[in-house]
């Protein structure tokens, strides 16, 4: 794994950093592979960056979007992250909706939306049996609890390890989420952090002996590249090894 950890001067540097990675992975994988994928994350913290992409010149129809995870709500919710991300980038340009790969939400059970999510991820990236995808990037963010994606402390959804979608947990109220192996096998995992309020969760997400149950950002450790941007405020005291 290459590991890299900037700390950027503020919530703009930031975000224009974010911007020069993804838009460079983009091209990226297109000139590879012909296509790019993309998992998003929720939250405030990535917004301006998809209002961002949303002002790029890229070749739309090449670019595949799916989600890291999704609160258990419609997309026209507040709450949704498809229908924020819609909102800030993906309806403001002209791509296409095949390429557009939301979590479902409609079932009643949370398990069988996970699994038809699964097997939409599987047929998209023409998986054998037990192999998971490579996304060419996924975007995480961490909470002030040390989760990333719908990945909560303590929580069964930290245990599974034989499916790519599994549903999470928060106070209660389903959520459908990548599994920790999924994200783990992607080429790139970006995370974004801004604000003081994540200093405690980075310091022991960061430190070399923690308890991975309690801070599950610290399960992240994919086969290809973690980069971590931060802020001032989030990364000021970092001791990064």
């Amino acid at each position: 794994m290459n590991k890299i950890v900037e700390v950027l001067p503020d919530k703009d540097a930031l975000i224009r950093r974010s911007l020069a990675i993804v838009v460079a992975k983009i091209q990226r994988a297109i000139a590879e592979r012909g296509q790019s994928t993309i998992a998003l994350a929720g939250g405030g913290t990535p917004k301006p960056l998809y209002e961002q992409l949303a002002t790029q010149t890229l070749p739309w129809e090449q670019i595949h979007v799916f989600w890291g995870d999704e609160r258990y709500v419609p997309a026209n919710h507040p709450d949704s992250n498809e229908g924020m991300a819609r909102h800030a980038w993906l309806d403001r340009v002209a791509f296409p909706s095949a390429n557009i790969h939301p979590m479902p939400t409609a079932n009643a059970d949370p398990a069988v939306s996970a699994s038809q999510h699964e097997v939409e991820l599987q047929q998209f990236f023409q998986l054998q049996p037990g192999a998971y995808p490579r996304f060419d990037l996924i975007l995480l963010g961490i909470g002030d609890d040390g989760h990333t994606a719908s990945l909560f402390p303590h929580t069964d959804a930290l245990q599974v390890r034989d499916r790519l979608i599994t549903v999470g947990n928060k106070d209660g109220q389903p959520r459908v989420t990548f599994t920790v192996p999924l994200i783990n096998h992607a080429r790139t995992v970006l995370f974004m952090v801004a604000g003081a309020s994540k200093r405690p969760a980075l310091a022991q997400i960061f430190a070399p002996v923690a308890d991975s149950a309690t801070y599950p950002a610290r399960l992240i450790q994919p086969e290809g590249e973690l980069v971590w941007l931060l802020d001032q405020a989030a990364g000021q005291a970092l001791k990064v090894s």
